[in-house]
C-alpha cells in the first residue's frame, strides 16, 4: 500500500501522506514554508472550528448548502473543539501573511473527515466548507474570537485571583507600619496594607484597561470576504454568524461596522496588546518590589518572607531564591517584546488587507498565555504564604532618618534637614541629633515624632 496519495488543485498534482486528512494546499504550505517550529496556536484552531461551524449553520439557513452538508461540517468542527484531530493542523506561523493556508487547512480537513462521516462525497473545500467566506475575513475573525475568549476565560480570571489574594493580605496586615521608600531611599512611613493596596489597584486598573479593549476585539470581519465588499456572501450573513457565536460562547460578538477597516486594520489587536504590556509593566513592578522586600535573609531588606519553593543554588547550601518573581518578570519582558512585534505588524495594512496576521496571532496568543499562567503561578506560589517580618519592619521604621519629616512644621525644613544629616554623618539616632543640636527637648521629641501620626 502506498504511503501517499495524489491530490490535485489548479497548480497540478501533489503527493500527500496517506495517513493525513488534509489536501493539496496544506501540503504545499508545508513544503513551501519550512520556517521555524512555531505553529498556529491551539486557541486559534478552536476559534476557527467554532467559526466554520457557525458559517455552516448560517449557509444552511440561506439554502447555500444542504442540511446534510451542514451536519457533516458541524460534526467535524465539534470533534476539533473536543481536542480531536489537532495534529491535522501543522502549518507554521511563517506562511502567507493573510493566513490563507490555515483557512484552507481547515477547509480540507473538514471536507475529508466530513465526507468519511457521511460515507459520501458531499463536501468540497472551497464550494461547501468555505462557502460565503474568504481567508481574508475568516482569519481575522478567528483571530478576534481567540483574543476575546482567551482574555475572558483565562487572563481576567487569573488577574482576579491575584486581586483577591492581595485583598486578603491587606486584611491580614492591617495596622502594621513600615518605612516607605522612594528612589530606593528611605521615605516617610505607611501601613504595609497600604503598600499592598497599591499592588492590588495596579492589577485592577490593568483589568479595566483590558476590558475596555474587548468591545473592539468583539467586532468581527466575517462577511467582508475578499476585499470588504462582501462578494459571494448573503445579506446579513455577518449578523447571523455573530448571533450563532454568541449563543455558542456567550460573547456578544458584533459585525465590524466597516468591513474595509476590518480587513486592513489591526488596531484592536494593537490596543489589546498595549493593555497587556501595561499589565506586564505592573507585574514587573510588583514582582521586583516583592523580591527587594524579601531580599536577604540577613544581608538584605527582608521585611517580608515569601515561600521557599525549591533550593536556589547548586553550590550554596540552604540558599532560597525568589524564583516566582523571576519567572513573572521574564514573562513581562517577553510580553513587552511581543507588543513591539504586534505594533509593527499591524502597521503593515497595505491597501485592502493586513498581511502580517499570523505573527500577530502568535504573539498575542503567547502574551495572553504567559501572563495567565505566570500570574496564576505567582499568586499560588508567592503571594499565598507571603508574611510580614514585623520585627524587621519596626527596626527599619525607627532607624529611618526620614521620620524627621514630621518636624518640618515644628522646627522648619532647614533645621530638620541639618538634624538628619548630622545623624547620618555621626552615625547616631535622629533623637540624639535633635537633642545635641538643641532643637527640641526629649519630651518634645517624643511628643512630635510618632510614626502613627505620620500616616
Amino acid at each position: 500500500m502506498s504511503d501517499y496519495r495524489i491530490e490535485e488543485d489548479v497548480l497540478g498534482k501533489v503527493k500527500v501522506p496517506a495517513d493525513k486528512y488534509w489536501k493539496s494546499q496544506t501540503q504545499r504550505s508545508l513544503e513551501n514554508f519550512p520556517i521555524g517550529k512555531e505553529t498556529m496556536p491551539k486557541s486559534l484552531l478552536y476559534a476557527f472550528s467554532l467559526l466554520k461551524e457557525a458559517c455552516a449553520k448560517a449557509n444552511a439557513s440561506y439554502g447555500k448548502i444542504t442540511q446534510e452538508q451542514c451536519d457533516a461540517i458541524c460534526h467535524v468542527c465539534q470533534q476539533i473543539q473536543e481536542d480531536q484531530y489537532l495534529d491535522q493542523f501543522p502549518l507554521h506561523i511563517w506562511q502567507t501573511g493573510s493566513g490563507t493556508q490555515t483557512n484552507m487547512n481547515f477547509n480540507e480537513v473538514i471536507t475529508t473527515l466530513g465526507n468519511l462521516w457521511a460515507h459520501a462525497t458531499i463536501l468540497h473545500p472551497n464550494d461547501t466548507v468555505n462557502c460565503s467566506q474568504s481567508s481574508n475575513d475568516t482569519f481575522p475573525t478567528a483571530l478576534h474570537m481567540m483574543l476575546a475568549q482567551k482574555t475572558r476565560e483565562e487572563l481576567l480570571p487569573a488577574c482576579q485571583k491575584m486581586v483577591d489574594q492581595l485583598q486578603k493580605l491587606e486584611k491580614e496586615n492591617e495596622g502594621i507600619i513600615k518605612i516607605g521608600r522612594t528612589h530606593l531611599q528611605d521615605a516617610t512611613p505607611l501601613y504595609f496594607s497600604q503598600e499592598l493596596s497599591g499592588y492590588r489597584s495596579m492589577i485592577e486598573h490593568s483589568m479595566r484597561q483590558i476590558q475596555e479593549c474587548l468591545p473592539f476585539v468583539d467586532e468581527l470581519a466575517i462577511g467582508a470576504t475578499a476585499v470588504g465588499t462582501g462578494i459571494n456572501c448573503p445579506k446579513d450573513f455577518d449578523e447571523k454568524i455573530c448571533a450563532i457565536l454568541k449563543e455558542k460562547t456567550g460573547i456578544d460578538f458584533k459585525p465590524d461596522p466597516n468591513k474595509f477597516h476590518a480587513l486592513t486594520s489591526k488596531d484592536a489587536c494593537v490596543m489589546l496588546s498595549g493593555a497587556l504590556k501595561g499589565l506586564a509593566c505592573n507585574c514587573m513592578k510588583i514582582a521586583n518590589d516583592i523580591r527587594w522586600l524579601a531580599s536577604g535573609p540577613r544581608c538584605g531588606i527582608h521585611e517580608i518572607e515569601i515561600p521557599s519553593n525549591e533550593p536556589g543554588s547548586s553550590i550554596m547550601p540552604g540558599k532560597v531564591n525568589p524564583t516566582q518573581c523571576e519567572a513573572l518578570t521574564m514573562v513581562a519582558v517577553q510580553v513587552m517584546g511581543n507588543d513591539t512585534t504586534v505594533g509593527i505588524a499591524a502597521s503593515q495594512g497595505n491597501f485592502e488587507l493586513n498581511v502580517f496576521m499570523p505573527v500577530i496571532a502568535y504573539n498575542l496568543d503567547q502574551s495572553l498565555q504567559l501572563l495567565s499562567d505566570a500570574i496564576d503561578s505567582f499568586t499560588k506560589r508567592c503571594l499565598v504564604g507571603l508574611k510580614a517580618d514585623q520585627k524587621t519592619m519596626d527596626e527599619n521604621l525607627h532607624h529611618s532618618l526620614m521620620l524627621v519629616t514630621c518636624l518640618n512644621p515644628v522646627i522648619g525644613y532647614e533645621k530638620a534637614g541639618k538634624a538628619s544629616q548630622y545623624a547620618y554623618h555621626h552615625n547616631c539616632s535622629l533623637k540624639e541629633a535633635i537633642l545635641h543640636l538643641g532643637y527640641l527637648s526629649e519630651e518634645e521629641f517624643d511628643r512630635y515624632v510618632d510614626p502613627k501620626k505620620m500616616l
